[in-house]
């Protein structure tokens, strides 16, 4: 059901929604800063990119794993003590990785340090998704909910690059960008963990847990091993790893051209479009079934940027964009498919853990998207990145053959768990 502006409107101004909106989005102003500002941080301190790229990757691996640890306990234990918890032990190990750095120890130390950082980064992005179920009722208000928190991610993806860059490369103090994100992290999990909405669905999880009710799934894998959500979760892979391809791509295709700081531009372009157009996507979806959306969005996506890379050669900037701008337009849409096909295949009681089961796909989708392009383009040039668009049409492929999984998904509410 398509979510009109006045919806958009009415979620954002719901009751109890102002205190988490605010603080969720400091608190996830550092998600795409922290790791730039890491490897500016190392690099501006030792010289070396080798040890910068070593130490920013070792952190991207805590915080993907971190995500899908932290998300299950959140669903058990209620965000607000575990969040607090966090925000405690990720302030003793962010300031271990500052001193680390400043005192030059020895790389596996700086390694281990941005693991554990990495780890207990808190992850307030899939409690942030799950609490609209308590703010607004299912409908064309927690669509649209759904649809503000892909166009808030996306734009603090603009965001955070940015300012760390500016923080690193303006202060006095390379380490200057790294304490700003570590401080917006504190502040607001802190601020979000202490609002009365999650507060109050703290004290309902722990109710039912108190009162013998079982909530999440069991076992290692938990909610993952729920085919539906293996669904979606291969489908927020598959955006990474185009997204990936295509952001290290675009700089090289830049460079070709013999415009280099244009690469950057058209990044900061593209997720614009991707904003504006998620706003207008969210007034008329389509596909109008969701379990069409994953593989029609993923497919065209990776048709597009396949087509950015095929371009590339030709040295034009101006016919880069245009193609570009339209691929650009499929983001944030895709963003938002995967927040609610979360609600559609994954039980109301592992929607944290689930949510970032999704964006921890992404995240290794990113990194991985990120490494193919970078061997390609050396062995292909700058049209070597259509590799990973088409790949990308492969998954699109799959999700294809799958999409009978997330269409017959439910989610029933376990006995009792309703209050």
């Amino acid at each position: 059901m398509p979510a009109s502006l006045i919806d958009y409107r009415a979620a954002l101004s719901s009751p109890g929604a102002a205190g988490p909106v605010c603080a969720s989005a400091l608190g996830r102003l550092p998600i795409a800063m922290q790791s730039l500002a890491v490897l500016l941080y190392v690099r501006e301190a030792q010289g070396s990119y080798a040890a910068a790229g070593a130490v920013s990757a070792s952190l991207l691996v805590g915080v993907a794993a971190g995500m899908v640890v932290q998300g299950r306990l959140l669903d058990r234990l209620g965000p607000t003590r575990p969040l607090l918890l966090l925000v405690a032990a990720y302030l003793v190990l962010v300031t271990g990785l500052v001193v680390a750095i400043e005192a030059a120890v020895a790389l596996p130390v700086v390694l281990a340090v941005a693991l554990l950082a990495g780890l207990t980064t808190p992850a307030i992005e899939g409690s942030s998704r799950a609490l609209w179920s308590d703010l607004v009722p299912a409908g064309p208000r927690r669509e649209a909910a759904y649809t503000y928190e892909a166009i808030s991610l996306e734009t603090f993806f603009i965001l955070g690059p940015a300012l760390a860059a500016v923080l690193v490369l303006m202060t006095p103090w390379p380490g200057t960008a790294l304490v700003v994100a570590a401080a917006a992290e504190i502040v607001g999990t802190a601020w979000f963990a202490l609002t009365r909405a999650v507060r109050r669905r703290s004290a309902r999880i722990r109710a039912a847990r108190s009162s013998g009710v079982r909530t999440g799934d069991g076992g290692l894998l938990g909610v993952i091993r729920r085919p539906g959500l293996q669904t979606v979760a291969l489908a927020s892979l598959g955006f990474g790893l185009v997204v990936g391809t295509a952001e290290v791509g675009v700089l090289a295709a830049a460079a070709f051209a013999g415009a280099p700081a244009a690469g950057g531009v058209l990044l900061s372009g593209w997720s614009v479009v991707s904003v504006l157009a998620g706003v207008l996507y969210g007034l008329r979806p389509w596909p109008r079934s969701l379990h069409l959306r994953f593989p029609a969005l993923l497919g065209g996506f990776a048709l597009l940027v396949t087509t950015m890379g095929l371009v590339s050669p030709i040295g034009s900037l101006a016919l880069l964009a245009v193609v570009m701008m339209l691929a650009g337009a499929l983001i944030t849409p895709q963003v938002t498919a995967h927040s609610l096909g979360v609600e559609q295949t994954a039980p109301t009681d592992s929607a944290t853990e689930a949510f970032n089961w999704v964006v921890t796909a992404a995240v290794l989708g990113v990194s991985a998207g990120q490494s193919l392009a970078g061997v390609s383009v050396e062995l292909l040039g700058p049209a070597g990145y259509a590799v990973g668009g088409a790949l990308g049409t492969v998954v699109a492929g799959l999700l294809w053959l799958r999409r009978h999984g997330v269409a017959r998904a439910t989610t029933p509410v376990p006995a009792g768990a309703r209050t």
